[in-house]
């Protein structure tokens, strides 16, 4: 998607955000992203799917349901200086996460429509000749690192390049932030495609082709932060003065907000920017006071409730490494709290989409591969 700067001057160009690194979304000053209607009749079409489905007057369950899966739709938008360009208003479902990690998968055995022209096949065929096999295509991803504070980013050739033996590990890619692999996020992510699959096993009405899962989860654990007045030791003596203290702010969607002052008068320092502090702690506080404790009291800002039983983390068993223990806190989260992890899983792209009456069996077993895999990691 272009960007045009003279027509949009109240809009924002959004790198990277929705749909990885393949386009460039605009960003509304109200929090919705703007995707420009394709050309005819892909642009229609997709139109047309998001009025169906949205139909103020709807009635039928299945559409009804379907909006759980989709982002949400705010109907179509023109900006004022070229009325002529269309674009469908949607929901940014990446507005919530501070540290958005993003994939794109496509999904399903065929990347093209029944209406297709050969040629439009075999180009489709050509870009990736295991879709058929495998069901999905990593089309792009972008993952953040606690350990450099940075994102590694990978595009569609990252995916086009997987094999049979190799897509577990390049899907894993997308869940370790640098110290770990995200089980947390990987389970809940599984439990979302869980549903959309039921949705597929219960309607016959649809079939997707060139259709994607967006996959987004909280890059600094879990959007979990650690308050500055729940890291205490045990003998304060031990905590060098203004260790914790500080300019730590919590960074809103990628750069688009800085977030500088505090809520409810307390200070949130994000867990990317306080590993390191925990790092400085932890060296400092061992050689002062080998037997003193630190309390990391985790708190899930989405449900905003403490987890039932605080992680304790004891100077004598760090032996002088303190990343296994974070991991546990971080990385190894209580299967009951699972549902509530930061993560969203998105069906996104829909100009491909046809009336049907019959199962979409190419979506159901792209959809079953990348659960098995998922799970695959998971287990490993």
């Amino acid at each position: 998607m272009g960007r045009r700067r003279a027509s949009k001057p109240l809009l924002r160009v959004l790198y990277s955000s929705w749909q990885v690194l393949l386009y460039r979304i605009l960003q509304h000053p109200d929090g919705t992203v703007l995707k420009q209607l394709q050309p005819p009749p892909r642009g229609p079409r997709e139109q047309e799917f998001y009025n169906k489905v949205y139909d103020s007057d709807c009635c039928d369950s299945i559409l009804l349901e379907l909006r759980e899966y989709l982002p949400k739709y705010f109907g179509v938008w023109s900006p004022p200086t070229a009325p002529n360009e269309m674009y469908l208003k949607l929901e940014d479902v990446t507005r919530k996460f501070n540290k958005p990690c993003i994939m794109d998968v496509k999904i399903g055995q065929k990347s093209y429509d029944p209406y297709a022209s050969a040629e439009k096949i075999q180009q489709q065929v050509s870009k990736y000749p295991l879709m058929e096999e495998i069901g999905f295509l990593v089309l792009g991803m972008r993952v953040y690192h606690v350990s450099s504070d940075s994102y590694e980013t990978q595009n569609q050739h990252y995916g086009r390049g997987l094999t049979k033996e190799t897509v577990k590990d390049g899907i894993a890619k997308f869940f370790h932030n640098g110290y770990c692999l995200r089980k947390d996020a990987i389970a809940a992510s599984i439990q979302k495609i869980e549903k959309i699959l039921a949705w597929f096993e219960g309607q016959k009405q649809l079939n997707f082709y060139a259709s994607s899962l967006l996959f987004v989860y909280e890059g600094s654990c879990q959007a979990t932060t650690v308050r500055l007045s729940d890291v205490t030791l045990a003998e304060k003596r031990g905590v060098p003065k203004g260790l914790l203290s500080g300019g730590d702010i919590l960074e809103y969607n990628n750069n688009i907000h800085l977030i500088n002052s505090t809520e409810n008068g307390k200070i949130e320092a994000s867990v990317s920017k306080g590993l390191s502090k925990f790092y400085a702690l932890h060296k400092k506080a061992y050689s002062k006071r080998h037997h003193s404790q630190l309390s990391l009291k985790v708190e899930n800002l989405e449900q905003d409730n403490v987890w039932k039983s605080s992680t304790c983390i004891t100077q004598e068993h760090l032996n002088g490494n303190v990343i296994p223990q974070l991991e546990k806190v971080f990385c190894h989260m209580p299967a009951e709290i699972k549902e509530s992890v930061n993560v969203e899983v998105r069906m996104i792209d829909f100009a491909h989409v046809f009336p049907s009456n019959a199962k979409d069996e190419g979506y159901i077993y792209g959809l079953k591969n990348l659960i098995t895999v998922l799970q695959n990691i998971l287990d490993n």
